[in-house]
């Protein structure tokens, strides 16, 4: 008989694992449970997440309960009854008493390969922090963030210039098959859970306005990171002339490395007007090739057309 699954999920890097887990004859999925519906954009118009989108156009049974913890979502388990409950971003930490009803308990794909990078932002603390690799776990829900046993694993290469998006993307891809891969393995007895050692454990928090601010100190690779890392938000943002403005760019000279010659640098911040594109100082005398602007309160625009429109001149300062 087909495993009977139960899907919670919330935004689009669960997508994959759902179409797929709908597209095999080895599972059931009998419902999909995510948040509820949010007022999003200006208009403040109710917002349907991905996941309901999804399971919607399916035709499965839709549930959106307000808090997890609630005697009305225990009940809606405890009717549901399924096998396994398949789990990945949904947004709310799951309660002792549900995680004993499915008989294969509470499979999460997590975007890290943990112990590293527990927590809600996993794949954009691994660029932002400059890792070279990362990867995809589904793991067995126990009581702790992102604690429990290890059951499969995927390893891959961050590209040099991949944003968190396309990266989450890319996970989001590889672990949808091993989302079926560790369920068929589960139900046949297949698996050895490993316990995950806590002393190699990182942390990857949920983002903060803040986390995008820019220290112009640090080298133009530690800084590009976090403009790759914290796309789409908060993004990486400085301060010119008392005005935030958000920024995008790359280290001169395509990588870690010296200024290009000539170029007019001095402390960090300072942007040199004497060079095209415009190039700002960044710590260990490297420096930051910028390619787009946006003050805020505007569109984004080039570099080449902020340097115009502002009238940049040699020594003028992005604030750290």
């Amino acid at each position: 008989m087909p495993l009977r699954i139960v899907f919670c999920g919330t935004p689009a890097f669960a997508l994959p694992s759902l179409g797929h887990l709908l597209a095999q004859a080895d599972f059931r999925v009998e419902a999909a449970v995510t948040q509820p519906d949010r007022p999003r954009g200006r208009g403040q118009r109710l917002s349907l997440s991905p996941v309901k989108e999804a399971a919607l156009e399916a035709g499965l049974a839709v549930y959106q309960p307000e808090k997890i913890k609630s005697d009305a979502a225990f009940d809606l388990f405890t009717d549901l009854a399924p096998d396994v409950v398949v789990i990945i971003a949904y947004g709310q930490i799951i309660p002792p008493r549900l995680l004993e009803i499915p008989r294969f308990g509470w499979i999460n794909l997590h975007g890290s390969l943990l112990p590293k990078y527990r927590g809600a932002a996993p794949v954009n603390w691994a660029i932002a922090n400059g890792e070279r690799q990362t990867g995809v776990t589904t793991m067995q829900v126990h009581r702790g963030l992102d604690t429990g046993p290890v059951l499969l694993q995927r390893e891959v290469e961050i590209g040099s210039h991949e944003t968190a998006p396309e990266l989450a993307a890319r996970l989001a891809g590889i672990g949808a098959p091993l989302v079926s891969e560790t369920l068929q393995k589960l139900a046949r007895g297949e698996l050895d859970p490993q316990p995950q050692d806590d002393r190699e454990a990182t942390f990857a928090p949920l983002l903060k306005k803040e986390d995008g601010r820019i220290d112009w100190a640090q080298p133009a690779q530690t800084i590009y990171n976090r403009i790759r890392g914290l796309e789409p938000w908060p993004g990486a943002f400085t301060t010119f002339r008392d005005k935030s403005c958000h920024i995008w760019g790359r280290p001169a000279g395509g990588g870690d490395t010296r200024a290009s010659p000539g170029a007019i640098l001095f402390s960090p911040g300072t942007g040199s007007a004497n060079d095209r594109p415009l190039l700002v100082a960044c710590g260990s005398g490297t420096a930051l090739r910028l390619e787009f602007v946006q003050l805020e309160g505007r569109k984004r625009i080039t570099a080449r057309e902020f340097s115009s429109g502002a009238r940049i001149k040699s020594g003028d300062q992005f604030a750290t």
